[in-house]
């Protein structure tokens, strides 16, 4: 059986060209670029909580890099760094070569090198440490949204919640089409971190954040640290589009609190609503205008007929 070194160096060791001393030695060297901030984050995936047991190795490699390059566009940082720390019931290595392969797939399409991290003996549990850089006083941030700001969001919400529900049996036959299961199961599996977006914002928006547990439980962090409250509008809010089997209230669901979409949330002035249409033409992504932030403390979603949306759950939380 091989040794945690050689699974190490076989998987995980490539050279290094984002750091001047990265996977081998007790630590790793970096040198941030003048004029810029460190911007770090980690998130952690476990087996059977973010991602279901049969989920493709690949996939899960994808994603595990990916979730936390979200959290980089968010800041409207330059993802350049990352440490995985992963722990293997057993040692697979069909399992692992195909990992290794969307991991690396995703780290190589936004720029990212592997500069260490750790492997051991456990229940399957992967952890990523992303780092990045961001111009002095340029980062987005959750605490900086005004009043009168209009709330965007990027893409579609509600395609992955979609997809889980589907892949746990919880749908009846024939809701989904095989072209909307298909998009939905992608949208879970291999999300697309919106880093050029964030970096488009760094000068226009006010406030950013990404919705990994609901929009309205990610929306509601920005105005709690903001002191705001918030008016949305169900209407304009991009929500998944599937056949008319499910009923406006699973729908709303899915994309007001399903999570795990890793689209952003934003903040900015109106006066900046047209430069916003023009980042999104340019990046071919949609850009969708959904409320605007109020004074006090309360979040209000209406429906077309300016009645308040219930929800039963706001979004996700894992000791809820």
């Amino acid at each position: 059986m091989p040794s945690e070194f050689n699974l190490i160096k076989k998987y995980f060791t490539r050279p290094y060209t984002q750091a001047d001393l990265g996977v081998g030695d007790d630590a790793a060297l970096i040198q941030v670029s003048p004029g810029n901030q460190l911007a770090i984050s980690t998130d952690m995936l476990v087996a059977g909580t973010h991602f279901l047991a049969d989920c493709k190795a690949w996939d899960i490699g994808w994603k595990s890099l990916a979730v936390n390059l979200s959290d980089m566009a968010a800041m409207g940082a330059t993802p350049k760094w990352a440490t995985l720390s992963i722990a293997l019931p057993n040692v697979d290595e069909i399992w692992l070569a195909e990992f290794s392969k969307g991991f690396f797939a995703c780290a190589d399409k936004f720029g990212v090198g592997l500069i260490g991290g750790d492997t051991t003996r456990g229940p399957l549990n992967i952890s990523v440490q992303i780092m990045g850089e961001v111009p002095n006083g340029k980062a987005l941030q959750r605490d900086r949204a005004q009043a009168g700001d209009e709330i965007w969001v990027s893409g579609t919400l509600g395609e992955a919640a979609l997809g889980l529900t589907y892949l746990q049996n919880k749908l009846e036959a024939h809701t989904l089409s095989v072209k909307e299961i298909e998009l939905c199961v992608d949208a879970l599996q291999q999300p697309e971190p919106r880093i050029a977006l964030g970096l488009a914002l760094r000068d226009i928006a006010h406030s950013a954040i990404d919705v990994s547990d609901g929009l309205i439980a990610d929306l509601g962090h920005v105005l709690t640290q903001s002191q705001l409250g918030a008016d949305l509008y169900w209407e304009k809010i991009p929500h998944v589009h599937v056949n008319e089997t499910l009923d406006a209230a699973t729908l709303q669901s899915f994309s007001l609190a399903g999570g795990d979409d890793y689209e952003l949330c934003f903040t900015a002035p109106p006066t900046m609503h047209k430069e916003i249409l023009k980042i999104g033409d340019k990046l071919d992504l949609k850009l969708s205008p959904i409320g605007i932030t109020t004074q006090g403390s309360t979040l209000n979603i209406f429906d077309a007929h300016h009645q308040r949306i219930e929800l039963k759950a706001a979004g996700y939380d894992h000791f809820s």
